[in-house]
């Protein structure tokens, strides 16, 4: 028999629980499919909120030909003659076949390519669902033809909702004396999928004997579930929060906490250069110019980590991540960034500068273009002062060294070079 999960996947938006942003009344992706104009989209968000399960009730509600294709197991050759296939049910009087590729993210630069024409001409309607951000792992190309919709993770009443509704109505459970007394165990053990929930249910439910009622407690439910089930994987609801304690854990100098969180994303199965990424953003981000070289660690570590793989990798990331949090810590170079973007979009696309343009023909030095410019390494100390931001931005500053060893030396450096200029 089909797993619980499966037998209640709902079959119409109305039985849809969850996303009501989306698909409830007067959400945008209801009101695309009642008009029949479905773009090209993204279904992006953790599993178990209802992705697959929304491309196939769109694929119903809209009458139209369905092909699904998993990035685990598809290249390019099951891409083109799946859009082979899709483009023979192409009818004028219908809506595009809708093609829904899983894990999109999964897909290769050249997989992705393949589904460009495709898209492009209408002779589908694409849906890719993916755990994450598709800004990285989408390329632009195909990013731009698609509407990008974020799925969030089931609230606590409809995961209730949920559990009610399978004891009520599965052909199974219903004919089962279960009374479902507490819920926080299997809210808990859920991480917010809807997947996880059910076969947490059906374990527990699975000790139910003919003729003897069944009581659902937290402590039953502890007793049932599996200690797997209690590590967090890395498509539940905490693969957001889990990242993010990580992340704090080390931006607040704490390493015990730091090796704690990335033992649990090991240990759920997360995505080594998804950690690896996140040691080089925090490198950046929160160590900064305190110490330099945190980022050349946190790089060389995420290097390493792919290249050897899983276990070993453990005790790189381990050793990455107990330096950074035990570094000093810096957000100036993200502040100054910031405040020159907003500069940039504040005011505009300023000129540059005469003298600091390249001339590299009589016409451009004709025009002034590299006049004045003074060669610093010609100078003492490799220094001349000279204006090297545009007109009306003068004076302005974004960079403001961080109370700390070395960015003091650095402030010092620069105050004997720019004297009042760099006054901190």
């Amino acid at each position: 028999m089909e797993p619980l999960a499966e037998r209640m996947r709902p079959r119409s938006l109305d039985d849809y629980v969850g996303q009501a942003h989306l698909v409830g009344p007067g959400g945008v992706l209801r009101r695309a499919i009642e008009l029949g104009r479905l773009p090209s989209l993204i279904l992006w968000g953790p599993p178990g909120t209802g992705k697959t399960t929304l491309a196939r009730i769109i694929a119903h509600s809209l009458d139209c030909p369905f092909f699904a294709l998993s990035a685990i197991s598809s290249g390019v050759k099951e891409v083109r003659d799946t859009i082979e296939k899709a483009q023979k049910q192409r009818f004028f009087d219908r809506p595009a076949p809708i093609l829904f590729i899983d894990e999109i993210h999964r897909f290769s630069k050249a997989q992705q390519d393949s589904l460009l024409g495709a898209v492009e001409r209408g002779v589908v309607t694409l849906i890719g669902a993916t755990t994450e951000n598709p800004s990285f792992e989408v390329i632009p190309a195909l990013l731009s033809r698609c509407q990008v919709y974020v799925l969030e993770p089931l609230g606590r009443e409809q995961l209730q909702q949920l559990l009610e509704r399978a004891l009520a109505q599965d052909v199974v459970l219903r004919h089962l004396d279960v009374e479902l007394k507490e819920y926080e165990a299997l809210l808990r053990y859920s991480g917010g999928d809807a997947r996880r929930l059910y076969n947490a249910l059906e374990l527990v439910c699975a000790q139910a004997q003919p003729g003897t009622p069944l009581v659902i407690t937290d402590e039953r439910v502890r007793e049932a579930v599996q200690h797997q089930t209690i590590l967090f994987d890395k498509g539940g609801e905490q693969h957001y929060d889990l990242a993010s304690a990580f992340i704090k854990s080390i931006r607040g100098s704490d390493p015990n906490a730091a090796v704690y969180w990335l033992a649990r994303m090991i240990e759920g199965g997360e995505d080594l250069k998804f950690i690896a990424r996140r040691l080089v953003i925090s490198a950046a981000e929160d160590v900064g110019l305190a110490n330099p070289n945190a980022l050349l660690m946190a790089t060389t570590a995420a290097q390493a980590a792919l290249q050897v793989g899983l276990p070993e990798a453990r005790i790189i990331l381990s050793q990455a991540a107990i330096y950074l949090a035990a570094s000093p810590k810096s957000n100036s170079a993200y502040e100054a960034i910031n405040k020159a973007q907003a500069a940039v979009r504040q005011y505009g696309a300023v000129p540059v500068p005469l003298h600091l343009r390249n001339a590299p023909t009589s016409l451009m030095k004709q025009l002034g273009y590299a006049k004045d410019y003074r060669y610093p390494h010609e100078f003492e100390d490799h220094f001349s002062v000279q204006e090297y931001l545009p007109k009306g931005l003068e004076g302005s500053s974004f960079y403001r060294p961080a109370e700390n060893a070395h960015e003091q030396r650095l402030a010092d450096y620069l105050r004997r070079l720019w004297k009042e200029k760099y006054e901190y």
